[in-house]
């Protein structure tokens, strides 16, 4: 299972399409809530999202969406990065509620060599995540700094570090 790229394996206008989505629950919510202080009753108080906001019902926090997105595009994007260098944009396009399955895919937009080290580069993404029924719910654009081929040869391989069982050779 291939997880992360270096840069030669980046395309420019590439789409990867994240597998698999994930149902956000009210607990999730609450809990990534809680753990960051947001406790906005927005996002905390069900009878006062249903009293006196536009929606009636609670709002799963924009961070939480944003962070899901960032996640389920590891694999595809990022799991070989040196460095997330930049959040270029965020955008909360749509609410998402209790019960929504949220999707994503990641668009490579450009990438160029890192000019001061030649075993990396600079790639630009743009990630979209949207729910079940193709509501686009949030956009972001970032900047990511990962390996080239050689980088990983230098390092010790696809997975540096991991242990063999004894006996293995």
């Amino acid at each position: 299972m291939q997880f992360g790229r270096t840069y030669e394996e980046f395309e420019i206008g590439a789409i990867y399409k994240h597998w698999p989505g994930k149902t956000v629950t009210e607990y999730d919510d609450h809990l990534f809530c809680l753990l960051t202080m947001n406790h906005h009753p927005l996002h905390m108080d069900a009878n006062y999202a249903e009293k006196t906001t536009d929606f009636g019902r609670n709002v799963v926090v924009g961070n939480y969406v944003y962070s899901l997105l960032l996640g389920m595009s590891v694999p595809d994007v990022s799991g070989k990065a040196i460095a997330n260098l930049e959040v270029e944009s965020l955008k909360h396009v749509a609410p998402t509620f209790h019960g929504d399955t949220v999707y994503g895919e990641t668009t490579v937009l450009d990438k160029r060599p890192s000019k001061s080290k030649s075993d990396r580069g600079i790639v630009h993404v743009e990630t979209r995540g949207y729910k079940q029924d193709g509501t686009l719910v949030c956009v972001f654009r970032r900047r990511v700094l990962v390996p080239t081929a050689t980088y990983i040869e230098q390092r010790g391989g696809e997975q540096p570090g991991r242990p063999q069982q004894l006996g293995e050779r």
